[in-house]
């Protein structure tokens, strides 16, 4: 139930990424790709750490999402500067 979770706060904060300029890595679906795969690894990761079973949710498991959201756009993000800058 946790990666349900995980997967919906990648989407959900994926859509703010329409306030942001267009410079991601293959545009909106890296963005989506960056969120969700970001929302989901971080996710996981704390989870292990904390030992609690991919079963259990709450609140927390939700809000364990949003660092691994903004690590994945910001992965993406660099990746797509980096590659418009070398084009250039």
């Amino acid at each position: 139930m946790a990666l349900v979770v995980w997967f919906t706060m990648g989407i959900a904060l994926w859509h703010f990424t329409v306030f942001l300029p267009d410079r991601f890595w293959q545009g909106i679906v890296g963005a989506f790709l960056g969120s969700v795969i970001g929302a989901m690894v971080f996710g996981a990761i704390v989870e292990l750490i904390t030992d609690k079973g991919l079963g259990n949710t709450d609140l927390v498991t939700a809000l364990t999402a949003i660092p691994g959201v903004a690590i994945g756009l910001g992965i993406v993000y660099a990746l797509g500067v980096r590659e418009e800058s070398r084009t250039a």
